[in-house]
């Protein structure tokens, strides 16, 4: 999930699929130039992305900036055939690369099941007493 205008609220917030993660750590995505989000990077480049695999219960949440580019160059090279759902081939006027450049990061890990985490939340409730749920951190990038 990319979120942007965070300083309204509510923030703006759309799913997106990350294109590619280059070595450096960016995270490129397509988007339309006309679209909400693109306009408030023009405004505001601070975003925040936000990931979870809900299933291995892994959560991230990355905060950075985000830069927009018409490279014609990198459409070439990213553009697969999903992404005519989207847009009319890889000469629509309206494609833009974003490059979201993280800064820093938050992430949970609770790889105990469900109903072991609302045991340990019960007792914490009833006891004051601290539990371990899951790993949790931040990252500065």
């Amino acid at each position: 999930m990319m979120l942007t205008n965070l300083g309204s609220k509510p923030v703006d917030s759309i799913p997106m699929t990350p294109k590619r993660i280059n070595d450096n750590g960016s995270i490129l995505f397509f988007s339309k130039s006309t679209s909400d989000h693109n306009k408030n990077i023009q405004k505001d480049a601070d975003t925040q992305l936000i990931f979870s695999d809900v299933k291995s219960k892994e959560f991230l949440s990355v905060y950075g900036s985000t830069s927009i580019s018409k490279d014609p160059i990198l459409i070439e090279e990213l553009y697969g055939n999903l992404d005519n759902n989207w847009f009319d081939g890889k000469d629509d006027p309206t494609i833009t690369v974003l490059t979201f450049t993280p800064e820093q990061a938050q992430y949970w890990d609770t790889k105990t099941n469900s109903i072991v985490i609302l045991a340990k939340l019960a007792y914490t409730a009833i006891t004051g007493d601290e539990t371990e749920i899951g790993t949790s951190g931040s990252l500065k990038l």
